[in-house]
C-alpha cells in the first residue's frame, strides 16, 4: 500500500468517526454497467532498440538535438517500430514528432527539456479549447498513429515559464519583483506580466489564433509568442500508452489526447505551477475507450478533463467522449479535480470514477456549461471519492459557466430577479443521469451546488452515501429529479442547510445535519414544488423550513 492509498484510508476514517456515519460496502453501491466499462488493450512493441545517442545526441543540456531524436524515431518506425532510448541525461530539444508502433521510453534520470528557442516550433493548424486555431507545434505531437507510446521514470519538461503570462496576484511581491527584472513586459495595469511583446499583443487581440479565411500562418507571426502550445497532443491516433513518466512545466495544458481510441495512461505524475495560466493536466478531447489510473496531478488549472468540441464545431465534429475509466488517481492541487467542460458541445457519456482522492483542490468534481455549447452530458458514474481542504465546492454543476446568473448572486433583493427563458435549441446544454455514489469530504466552502438554466433544468442527478463537512451545505437552481440519500451535513451557517430554488422532484431520504440546526430549507420561487422528505430526523431543526418569493407549503411534503 503506497503514501497515497494510506492518506485516502486515514481521510475516510478520520472524517466517518467524526460525524458518527457508517462506511459502506461495495454491495450497497448501485451496479454499473458493465458492458459500457472500456476495455483497452495496452500495445505492444518489438524489442529493437534505437538509442538516441546513436544518432548523434549529445547530454549536455545545451545541444539542440531535435535531428537526432528525430531521426531515432524515424528509423524506428521505418524498421517496423520498437523502443527509441532517452538514456539518463539532460537532453534539450524542439519538438519531438512521434511515429506509430514507436515507444519512447525515458530511462531513470533522463529529462527530455524542451528549448525555450520559441523559433524552433513553426505555428500551425491545430486546435485551442475546442475551436480550431493557430498554434505553436507543440513540443510532442503525432497524428494519425497508431500503437504509440511514451513510457519509463524519466521527464518531460515543456519549459512553460518562457512561454506563460503571469497575474501579479498570484505571487508575492518578492516573487513578481524578480520576474519583472528577468525581462519580458507588463501591461498597462500593471497586473501582468508577459514573457515578451509579442505575447502582450495577442492577448489584446480579438481571437488571436482563430484560424480566417484567407490567412496563412504567416499572418499570424506578429502574435507567435502568444500561441502557445500543449505540451503533448495526439490526435487521430489509436492504441496510445503513457506510462511511468512525468509530465511537466507544459506551456499550456500538459497532456491532450484528441480524437484518439484506446487509451491507455497508467502511473504518470502530472505537474505545473499552481499559478500556471491553462496548465490542465489531462485534457481527454472527443477520445473512445480511455482507462486513466494510478496517477497523481498537481496543476495550475483543471486536473482530469473531459472534453469533446466547442460550440458549433463540437457539435458539428460530432464525437462525444464516452467510455472512460478514472481510477485510484490522486489531484492536488488544480481548479477541478475530476471535470467534465466547459467545452463539452460533442457530448459525453459512459464516464466512471472511483476511489479517487482531491487534496487541496478547488472543486473536488466539476460538470461545467454553458449556453450555446450544446451537447448531453450523461450516464456518468462516480463513487468512492475522498476529498480534504476544498477552498470552493465539494461538488458542482452549473450551467452558467463564464456568465452570471440573475439569481443568487442577487438573492437579497426585495424581488426575485427574473432570469431569461431561451428557446431549447441544438446550443442548449444538458446535464443528466449523474450518479455520485460514497463521497467524503473535510472540510469545503459548499458542500453541493446544482445551477441549471430556466429553459433546460440540470436532471436526473443521484447522489447516495454522501458525508460532507463545509461551511454552507446544499444550494440548488432550475434543478429537478435530484435524490440525495444518506447525505450528512455538518456545516456552519444553517441558516438554512438547503437551499432551493425553482427546483422540483427533489428528494431527500435519511437527510442528517447539525443539531439545533437554525433552518433546514429555504424553499424559493414560485416553481418549487414536489420536494419530499423521508426517513429523516427533522426534529433537530429550529425552524424545518422557509418559503420565500412566492414558494408555498405545498412545495414540501414530509413523510
Amino acid at each position: 500500500m503506497n503514501n497515497t492509498q494510506k492518506l485516502k484510508i486515514a481521510i475516510v476514517a478520520a472524517v466517518l468517526q467524526l460525524t458518527g456515519f457508517h462506511s459502506f460496502s461495495q454491495s450497497h453501491l448501485p451496479s454499473w454497467p458493465i458492458s459500457v466499462l472500456p476495455i483497452v488493450e495496452k500495445p505492444v512493441f518489438k524489442a529493437d532498440t534505437f538509442n538516441i545517442v546513436g544518432y548523434g545526441a549529445v547530454n549536455d543540456g545545451l545541444t539542440l538535438n531535435t535531428k537526432s531524436i528525430n531521426a531515432a524515431i524515424e528509423a524506428c518506425s521505418k524498421n517496423g517500430g520498437g523502443v527509441v532510448l532517452i538514456p539518463a541525461g539532460l537532453w534539450s530539444t524542439g519538438p519531438v514528432e512521434l511515429r506509430s508502433n514507436v515507444n519512447l521510453h525515458l530511462q531513470s534520470d533522463a529529462v527530455l527539456s524542451f528549448t525555450r528557442d520559441k523559433s524552433q516550433y513553426k505555428l500551425i493548424e491545430a486546435n485551442w479549447e475546442g475551436l480550431a486555431a493557430v498554434r505553436n507545434q507543440s513540443p510532442i505531437s503525432g497524428t494519425g498513429l497508431v500503437n504509440v507510446a511514451i513510457t519509463g521514470k524519466g521527464i518531460v519538461d515543456g519549459n512553460g515559464d518562457a512561454w506563460r503570462m503571469v497575474k501579479r496576484e498570484k505571487l508575492t511581491a518578492n516573487q513578481w519583483n524578480k520576474l519583472v527584472a528577468s525581462g519580458g513586459v507588463v501591461d498597462k495595469e500593471g497586473k501582468i506580466w508577459y514573457p515578451s511583446a509579442s505575447s502582450l499583443k495577442g492577448s489584446q487581440t480579438k481571437n488571436a489564433g482563430a484560424l480566417a479565411p484567407g490567412k496563412t500562418a504567416k499572418d499570424y507571426d506578429d502574435v507567435k509568442d502568444f500561441l502557445r502550445p500543449n505540451l503533448l497532443v495526439l490526435t487521430k491516433s489509436k492504441n496510445v500508452l503513457l506510462e511511468g513518466v512525468t509530465f511537466q512545466n507544459s506551456p499550456a495544458w500538459n497532456i491532450h489526447p484528441i480524437m484518439c481510441e484506446n487509451i491507455t495512461i497508467n502511473n504518470i505524475l502530472v505537474r505545473n505551477p499552481w499559478y500556471g495560466q491553462n496548465g490542465d493536466g489531462l485534457d481527454l478531447e472527443s477520445c473512445k475507450n480511455v482507462v486513466l489510473e494510478n496517477s497523481v496531478f498537481d496543476v495550475g488549472d483543471d486536473a482530469i478533463c473531459i472534453k469533446s468540441g466547442r460550440d458549433e464545431q463540437g457539435r458539428k465534429r460530432g464525437m462525444p467522449t464516452e467510455n472512460v475509466l478514472v481510477k485510484n488517481c490522486t489531484v492536488y492541487h488544480a481548479h477541478g479535480g475530476f471535470v467534465v467542460g466547459s467545452e463539452m458541445s460533442g457530448g459525453a457519456r459512459n464516464l466512471f470514477v472511483t476511489d479517487c482522492a482531491f487534496i487541496g483542490t478547488d472543486i473536488g468534481l466539476r460538470f461545467k456549461t454553458t449556453r450555446g455549447r450544446g451537447g448531453v452530458v450523461e450516464k456518468v458514474y462516480i463513487r468512492n471519492i475522498v476529498m480534504k481542504d476544498i477552498p470552493g465546492d465539494a461538488v458542482l454543476f452549473d450551467m452558467y459557466y463564464g456568465a452570471n446568473s440573475p439569481v443568487f448572486s442577487k438573492d437579497g433583493a426585495g424581488e426575485l430577479p427574473k432570469g431569461a427563458i431561451m428557446p431549447v435549441t441544438e446550443e442548449t446544454p444538458q446535464f443528466k443521469d449523474i450518479h455520485i455514489n460514497n463521497l467524503v469530504c473535510d472540510g469545503a466552502s459548499r458542500g453541493i451546488f446544482v445551477r441549471g438554466l430556466p429553459e433546460m433544468n440540470i436532471h436526473d442527478i443521484f447522489l447516495e452515501n454522501i458525508t460532507i463537512q463545509a461551511n454552507k451545505g446544499i444550494q440548488t437552481q432550475d434543478a429537478k429529479g435530484i435524490h440525495f440519500k444518506n447525505v450528512n451535513l455538518i456545516v456552519k451557517d444553517t441558516k438554512p442547510v438547503v437551499d432551493i430554488l425553482n427546483s422540483n422532484g427533489l428528494t431527500f431520504e435519511g437527510l442528517r445535519y447539525n443539531q439545533e440546526a437554525e433552518v433546514l430549507f429555504e424553499i424559493k420561487g414560485d416553481k418549487s414544488a414536489d420536494i419530499l422528505v423521508r426517513s429523516s430526523n427533522l426534529k433537530s431543526a429550529q425552524t424545518i423550513a422557509e418559503y420565500k418569493y412566492g414558494a408555498t407549503k405545498k412545495a414540501l411534503k414530509i413523510k
